[in-house]
């Protein structure tokens, strides 16, 4: 593939250029900075073209990887955004947050000895860089079908979908109860990784392929869903999962303890000088913080604490660093920033009277394999000890958050209250109701966001052989 046979050999793998830690936890903007055309292009021709694509089939919506490296290589930019939005509906998004280190670039073959190819830098250069040129997606070929459908969250999931079904020449609606778009996206998921206006420039970029937005909306309370299934011929639902998961200890209602996604949010409103913030800032300012939790949200509290002021930051993890889910990046990131980690800690109980004191957690072994594979941790006897905290905020997931109204529309559940689909010959992602598809965390559980844009345009192909398109 590549020009330069040995470019691999000869060229190292590397990223642009980031802020230092000392400047960046000084300010909100993304830390990275972009590649220019001969960046992308050098560390393109990387690439091995190995045959065998492992990047493309690690990553979850199959991205064409080794065939727009080429492009980029080449020099052909518009044609790299044509073919990179083929299979993904927000890639300048996915290549800015993904955790690239655990799908395509941990797959690259180049990755042991010689260092992956820098797959989610070249990613966002595309699209960032063609729509300053002026690309736009082409939809002059797409014949309108008067079929419309509507689509209730405008996260990840409903995005994806609402961009498949346009290709398709299906209009769609998509509700949201926030006043921007991206669902977690905006609210969740911190500016130094994302910075709001990528989103907004998406919003740009839908509106003109004929989406419409319909904002601050809660389906079921501001608009029954009923409506919906009279005015549409489809709906779509994106809304992901929501339900905070507690630990189970004592001390998780004191004065001090925060849910992780609530903090974030209220961080964001604050950050974008929201005029109607969905929730009280919390500032932790000259505290010391503890954060219970080792995931990408946790990850998410740690440097949005750090750049709080505090007296310090904390992230305490019950498994090793090697078992952390979170990424990589956002891991070393953290360190660099100067949060704290102690690895092998169980949380025991949030001690304190009227407001959170400290934290009393035990040490872990890993143990025994458990049922999804990863090996349990084991309390050691005789290890305890009590971390002084004057903030604690709790990030171990989310659970399933259902509507109330699912089953008065007979959208049925399954055990773990996540949608039920895809059973008894019906098609991808459809519901027990004919007319309603899902997909997303509220089908899958809470997981990454391409998973979520993966699972949103299948559900819209779904969708389009339901309507005969």
């Amino acid at each position: 593939m590549s020009i330069h046979p040995l470019q691999f050999l000869e060229i190292p793998r590397r990223n642009p250029e980031k802020d230092g830690a000392q400047l960046r936890v000084q300010h909100y903007k993304e830390i990275y900075g972009s590649f220019d055309a001969a960046d992308a292009a050098s560390q393109a021709g990387r690439c091995l073209d190995c045959g065998n694509p492992y990047c493309e089939w690690k990553c979850p919506v199959h991205n064409y990887i080794p065939d727009w490296l080429k492009l980029i290589e080449e020099g052909k930019l518009f044609q790299a955004a044509e073919l990179s939005h083929q299979t993904n509906s927000l890639p300048e998004i996915c290549g800015r947050i993904c955790p690239q280190d655990k799908l395509c670039e941990g797959a690259c073959t180049l990755d042991d000895a010689n260092g992956a190819v820098s797959i989610g830098s070249i990613e966002k250069y595309i699209t960032d860089e063609a729509l300053k040129q002026g690309w736009r997606p082409d939809l002059s070929r797409v014949v309108d079908t008067g079929k419309r459908v509507g689509i209730v969250g405008a996260g990840p999931a409903g995005l994806a979908a609402a961009d498949v079904l346009a290709r398709n020449g299906i209009r769609s609606v998509v509700f949201d109860a926030y006043a921007e778009i991206g669902g977690l996206l905006t609210f969740g998921i911190p500016s130094f990784k994302l910075e709001k206006q990528v989103v907004r420039t998406r919003r740009n970029i839908m509106e003109g392929m004929g989406v419409e937005f319909v904002l601050n909306t809660r389906i079921g309370e501001d608009k029954p869903f009923q409506t919906l299934l009279d005015e549409f011929d489809a709906v779509f639902l994106g809304m992901g999962a929501y339900k905070f998961i507690k630990g189970g200890f004592q001390g998780e209602n004191l004065p001090g303890v925060h849910e992780a996604l609530p903090y974030l949010i209220a961080s964001i409103d604050k950050e974008l000088e929201t005029d109607h913030p969905a929730l009280p800032y919390i500032d932790l300012a000259g505290k010391r913080v503890i954060v219970l939790g080792g995931g990408d949200t946790g990850m998410d509290c740690v440097r949005t604490a750090i750049r709080q002021d505090p007296i310090s930051v904390t992230c305490v993890y019950r498994r090793d660093e090697v078992n952390m889910p979170g990424s990589r990046r956002d891991i070393e990131n953290s360190k660099e920033e100067g949060v704290q980690f102690l690895f092998n800690r169980q949380p025991l109980e949030i001690v304190g009277d009227d407001h959170v004191t400290g934290v009393r957690v035990i040490e872990t072994r890993l143990g025994s394999a458990g049922p999804d594979g990863r090996q349990l941790p084991e309390n050691v006897a005789g290890t305890e000890q009590l971390l002084p905290a004057d903030a604690v905020i709790i990030a171990f997931g989310f659970n399933a958050s259902p509507a109330d109204w699912f089953a008065d529309f007979d959208i049925r559940l399954r055990p773990n209250g996540l949608v039920q689909t895809e059973s008894g010959g019906r098609l991808p992602f459809q519901t027990t109701n004919p007319k309603v598809f899902a997909g997303g965390d509220m089908v899958r559980g809470a997981d990454l966001v391409v998973t979520a844009v993966f699972e949103g345009r299948e559900a819209a192909a779904g969708i389009a052989r339901y309507l005969g398109v």
